[in-house]
């Protein structure tokens, strides 16, 4: 019994001064740290760095390198948390105010970058183009969609399948709609930007009222939507936005009478609509949770919408992302409920960027992220798909081109 407690004694001791030996110190870290540096092992001096804060160790010149390391490996992300926390201890650095800069414009977080560019050096901020106020972006957008599935929606018997009748059933068919906007954006105060949006629609459907025969009738809908969104860096990593989306037009449809025959006349209704949100978001490493507050009124009705998100980047960067979405509705006739499935992403394609959608749900009066579209039309949606490439076309410039796949 004595030799078997001895025994335990003496293992124990040696795993203790094992311990102890494995043990890092500073001049230890700092010694090693810099030789990986200066060698550029960026991987191995990311783990040595991760060992040392297990022992208690972390400060200024750690924390700089283990951001350059992450840097150089193109994860931008958790290189500004790195950068961030090596600010917070030093800022007079111009290579680290560089370097914090660049991480967070890489990280997809420009608006907080320039918020800290405003205590950089005279010197770097001429270097980056810094302007706490600025014009940043012009857009002029076009484009044009039709429904594939009109011919065969319109034949002479399909308002037996709809179910319409041939007392007076009217039925209504969207033909094609095209649109033209003009987008603008820019920068009030460093961390506080304003986009605006101004857009035309114009939307072409067919009339068919069934009164004894068929009679058919090409209508016409005119849109117009004022968008405003300004957008907050309100705090280290946390973002803030609202929005107003203004819609007003006018549609046209044909109504019959009897006056000792039957008879049809046109008539216009003018509207009103508008979208107002609020949202946040957070970014932590590469995840960045968000929630969405949406009101409405379209057609004199008034409906909630909620949404929250999370968008994860799986490298650390912009080169790939998913975003997948909830939404939920609350109106009068259902209650607060699920409403929508979204999941959209991007990824870049050497100079091409790609980012796309997919929604699935009841989207009858739906509001997508940020209020910018607004299904306020007559019918119901089960599906969106979306897709855009954008093409580098000079040093400020890019070509859009964007493709619409919905089901209404």
């Amino acid at each position: 019994m004595s030799k078997r407690f001895g025994l335990i004694t003496c293992l124990l001791v040696l795993l203790i001064t094992a311990s102890a030996q494995q043990k890092l110190n500073y001049a230890e870290v700092d010694k090693k740290s810099y030789e990986l540096y200066v060698q550029q092992k960026w991987a191995e001096l990311i783990d040595f760095a991760d060992k040392a804060r297990s022992n208690g160790i972390d400060y200024f010149y750690l924390q700089a390198r283990t951001g350059i390391a992450y840097f150089n490996m193109k994860k931008y992300r958790k290189a500004s948390d790195f950068f961030l926390k090596a600010w917070n201890n030093d800022q007079s650095f111009e290579w680290l105010q560089e370097y914090l800069y660049y991480s967070l414009v890489c990280s997809g977080r420009t608006p907080e970058a320039l918020k800290y560019a405003q205590n950089f050096t005279e010197n770097l901020q001429q270097k980056i183009g810094f302007d706490p106020k600025k014009l940043t972006r012009i857009a002029v957008e076009a484009g044009y969609t039709f429904n594939p599935d009109f011919d065969d929606l319109t034949q002479a018997d399909n308002h037996e399948t709809a179910g319409v009748g041939d007392d007076y059933g009217e039925a209504f068919y969207l033909k094609n709609y095209h649109f033209e906007s003009v987008d603008v954006s820019h920068r009030i105060a460093p961390g506080v930007s304003i986009n605006h949006s101004f857009t035309y629609l114009g939307i072409n459907r067919e009339e068919h009222v069934y009164w004894g025969e068929l009679t058919t009738f090409p209508i016409k809908n005119k849109q117009m939507q004022y968008f405003v969104n300004p957008v907050f860096a309100a705090g280290k990593k946390w973002y803030v936005s609202t929005s107003a989306n203004l819609i007003w037009g006018d549609y046209s449809y044909y109504a019959g009478g009897f006056n000792q025959q039957k008879y049809f006349y046109n008539s216009t209704v003018h509207f009103r609509d508008l979208v107002f949100t609020a949202s946040t978001w957070f970014h932590s490493g590469n995840f960045a949770p968000g929630a969405e507050i949406d009101y409405a009124n379209f057609n004199n009705e008034g409906f909630g919408q909620f949404s929250a998100w999370l968008t994860y980047y799986p490298f650390s960067n912009l080169n790939l992302y998913f975003t997948p979405r909830i939404y939920f509705k609350s109106d009068k006739e259902n209650g607060f409920g699920f409403n929508t499935f979204g999941f959209s992403g991007g990824a870049q394609l050497g100079p091409i960027h790609f980012t796309g959608q997919y929604l699935r749900g009841d989207m009858v009066n739906f509001i997508e992220s940020a209020g910018y579209v607004a299904g306020n039309f007559p019918g119901r949606s089960d599906q969106k798909i979306t897709g855009s490439l954008y093409f580098p076309t000079g040093k400020n410039y890019q070509f859009v081109v964007r493709y619409i796949n919905q089901d209404v």
